[in-house]
């Protein structure tokens, strides 16, 4: 089936209904979507579809056919540097996700709305502070 991954046009051969988690983490070899909870729960697999955040573990691969996949390997943001400068990663399982989840958060949002996109991504780790301090440094930089 043809779509684009990380801005690639692309060609992968895996069953319709597999999971488009597992299709790109063990057909297309990308490891930084992490499998949380496989139930839709956590975030931690979240990816860019068309440049809306969903939950890959719940996602059918036939559902990206011609679409744009963008996962944590594709993206280049200031987001991953403040996650770095203010702590917001620590084990790590929930970081890409929380990332994939903040592209989209427009660079004037308020701190509420920060939560409400993020609200899908469970860490349990950091306690969400350092998250959202993360957001709101790579916006007040002007930058996503």
């Amino acid at each position: 089936m043809r779509f684009t991954l990380n801005g690639k046009k692309t060609g992968v051969k895996a069953p319709p209904m597999a999971r488009l988690l597992d299709v790109l983490r063990e057909v297309c070899d990308l490891h930084g979507t992490k499998e949380g909870c496989g139930e839709g729960e956590c975030g931690a697999c979240t990816v860019l579809i068309d440049g809306v955040p969903v939950v890959s573990c719940l996602v059918p691969f036939a559902q990206v056919r011609g679409r744009k996949v963008q996962t944590i390997e594709g993206v280049k943001s200031p987001l991953q540097d403040a996650f770095v400068r203010e702590g917001g990663a620590q084990c790590g399982i929930c970081t890409p996700g929380m990332i994939v989840a903040a592209l989209p958060i427009p660079r004037d949002a308020h701190q509420d709305q920060v939560r409400a996109a993020l609200a899908g991504n469970l860490c349990r780790c950091t306690g969400y502070t350092a998250i959202y301090r993360a957001v709101k440094s790579a916006r007040r930089a002007n930058k996503r």
